[in-house]
């Protein structure tokens, strides 16, 4: 698997990233500020993450998602840690996600790839979304955010 920015004039695999966040007007918004990295294997899109810079030194990790019959093998995890390396490279000093409340896999994730909850801004979903979300079985209401500082977790 390789992992690669987007070229320009390539078309963002908008499948997969509504995959993480149902809100095509939301995932348009920030692919025009950021930049979108993709998961290739045998010539095929498997995943993707975008890159946002948001304050001096700061950029969040707005959306990861992998190809739904590739889930469980570590490919998310691999994209994760990607997105730090690149943030790191790139100069910044910290880099944040959010997820919400009822994803439970995603939240693990982040903690485990070295991210620290940070706050939860409530009712999130329910203010910026006009359908409702559930994931395993649980309403999603609050964003949780979470942050990790690149300059003490040098690799």
């Amino acid at each position: 698997m390789i992992i690669r920015p987007l070229g320009s004039g390539e078309e963002p695999p908008m499948e997969l990233l509504l995959l993480a966040d149902p809100s095509r007007d939301i995932v348009e918004g920030y692919l025009g500020r950021g930049k979108c990295y993709v998961a290739e294997e045998d010539g095929a899109v498997i995943g993707v993450y975008v890159l946002i810079p948001t304050r001096p030194e700061t950029v969040e990790l707005v959306n990861v998602a992998v190809e739904e019959s590739r889930h469980g093998r570590g490919i998310g995890k691999q994209l994760v840690l990607h997105a730090v390396r690149t943030a790191r490279e790139e100069g910044a000093r910290t880099i944040e996600v959010g997820t919400g409340n009822s994803s439970v896999a995603q939240l693990a994730l982040y903690q485990k790839c070295g991210f620290r909850i940070t706050g939860v801004d409530r009712d999130f979903f329910i203010r910026h979304y006009p359908m409702e979300i559930v994931e395993n079985g649980i309403p999603c209401r609050d964003m949780i955010r979470l942050s990790q500082d690149l300059h003490n977790n040098a690799e």
